[in-house]
């Protein structure tokens, strides 16, 4: 290289590096997404997925995962989830990004012998054992909106205030006292895990709901190493500003467990007209999902522990794997986790004007020659109205930050982790299945290589990847889905 080209590279790189230092953790869904929510990750929403059941097509399948990048092994004060967390799972049927259904999940620790170091006094072989020492339960607490489109209902503030909107919506506690499936600790003391424990934390309510709570092994499948070095996609190295050789990609999340929050639910609850919808280009058949995490306003530290009080604010939340940790700057993160996904039109600026697609085009040109011209309004502003979950423009829903399912649409046999870059109708951006590969179909979205943008869906830009195709551990065929936590007797050490 001569000594003028390595002095104008030099200077693009110099360029790049403060560019990069805003984006955040681009394309690593949340697992530590905004700088408040970094420190306190039991509040931390991870990912959020939604499915049509495989098995049963009348039902929906929400899992809200939490506390993210957790070791199996980390005793003996196993990870758990926050007793002074509000959880929340959020359901849209009205296409105006309000809560029309709101699941409400409260957790409480108890701690039979607190005169011991001891999570468990010996094996754990069901979930009432007497050796468990250090138990979680919780409660569900479902709130209708009665008011249909353009309603308004804040679920958090009727948290504290029973008699907020009255006559507005209905309330009803669905459980009390669900056990929490334990941490999977190695095989003397958590020796029949699954058929022990995890099967036995998936209870039915009386109103036909499945719900489940407890560690899983995390389906969320990245290279975080390479993508947080300065968006390195290890298979394409050679064509990175600062190259280096290719190689194949290298599962960050590979051994970590995360905790769930998981919900099956008859379709026809969530609905805006109460049926199994069957007409795909309707707005009445999408839903918007998300899930979130509040805390009170108060804390207060003492000897006797924290004391909470005050009203719940709003600390963390996610419906997209793409829009808070791709598309809002540093800056504005908190702000986002605080805010609702009706008010996301104050965040527009960032979401038509993508920072990291003008850095995919400097680091890995001249590979990737060109990407969409700002505003994003072909491509990224149609998929949050819904343009992946199948409907057309003619029916399009207000931009939102909301992981929108079609429900006419059912599930596919045989799924593309690809999904709709692939064909595959039934996967994400319609909701969101295990095994969708959101990295590398949001990565070629913010190169310009899907079907929205003809003039950019050229190689490499419909091509670029990470080289992570799938987890490590595959899903169960089974509810809730997830694989069991990896036990922290069988945690490796060194890269996966």
């Amino acid at each position: 290289m001569a000594k003028n080209s390595r002095v104008v590279a030099g200077i693009a790189v110099t360029a790049l590096l403060g560019g990069l230092a805003s984006i955040g953790p681009a394309f690593a869904s949340s697992h530590r997404e905004a700088p408040l929510i970094s420190q306190d990750p039991t509040a931390d929403n991870t990912d959020v997925y939604a499915f049509v059941d495989p098995l049963d097509p009348t039902k929906l399948n929400i899992i809200a995962n939490y506390i993210g990048l957790e070791d199996p092994a980390a005793g003996p004060n196993f990870v758990r989830f926050g007793d002074d967390v509000l959880y929340e799972i959020h359901i849209n049927n009205t296409g105006d990004a309000t809560d029309q259904v709101t699941y409400q999940i409260r957790f409480a620790t108890t701690v039979a012998n607190p005169n011991t170091f001891l999570y468990n006094t010996g094996p754990i072989g069901s979930l009432t054992s007497p050796n468990l020492n250090v138990r979680q339960t919780y409660s569900v607490r479902k709130i209708t909106n009665s008011r249909g489109k353009g309603g308004e209902f804040e679920s958090i503030q009727r948290e504290i205030d029973p008699q907020h909107a009255a006559g507005r919506s209905t309330d009803e506690i669905l459980a009390t006292n669900v056990p929490v499936a334990p941490a999977n600790i190695g095989p003397r003391s958590t020796p029949n895990y699954e058929n022990a424990l995890g099967k036995a934390a998936v209870v039915t309510l009386a109103n036909g709901d499945k719900v489940f709570a407890g560690p899983r092994k995390d389906a969320f499948f990245v290279d975080l190493g390479s993508i947080f070095d300065l968006l390195g996609l290890r298979p394409l190295n050679g064509a990175h500003i600062i190259p280096l050789p290719a190689a194949p990609g290298v599962n960050s999340l590979g051994g970590k467990n995360v905790h769930s929050i998981a919900l099956q639910i008859p379709i026809k609850s969530v609905t805006l007209n109460g049926n199994n919808p069957t007409v795909v280009d309707d707005a009445a058949s999408v839903i918007g999902v998300y899930a979130s995490a509040s805390r009170q306003q108060v804390r207060v530290l003492g000897n006797g522990g924290p004391q909470n009080s005050g009203r719940w604010v709003q600390v963390s939340r996610l419906g997209l794997p793409l829009v808070n940790e791709v598309l809002i700057p540093l800056g504005q993160k908190d702000a986002w986790n605080a805010s609702d996904p009706s008010n996301d039109g104050a965040f527009t600026q960032f979401i038509l004007n993508p920072e990291p697609a003008g850095l995919i085009k400097a680091l890995y040109a001249p590979a990737v020659m060109a990407v969409p011209a700002n505003p994003r309004t072909s491509d990224i502003l149609p998929i949050l109205q819904g343009a992946g979950a199948g409907l057309t423009p003619a029916h399009y829903l207000p931009p939102a930050d909301l992981l929108r399912v079609n429900l006419a649409v059912g599930s596919n046999p045989a799924p593309n982790r690809l999904g709709i870059l692939a064909g595959d109708s039934q996967g994400f951006p319609n909701g969101r299945r295990l095994n969708d590969d959101v990295v590398d179909i949001l990565v070629r979205v913010l190169a310009g290589g899907t079907p929205f943008t003809p003039a950019t869906n050229v190689f490499p830009n419909n091509a670029l990847t990470d080289g992570v195709d799938t987890s490590e551990i595959q899903p169960v065929s089974y509810f809730p889905y997830q694989a069991p936590p990896i036990a922290g007797y069988d945690q490796k050490s060194g890269a996966p």
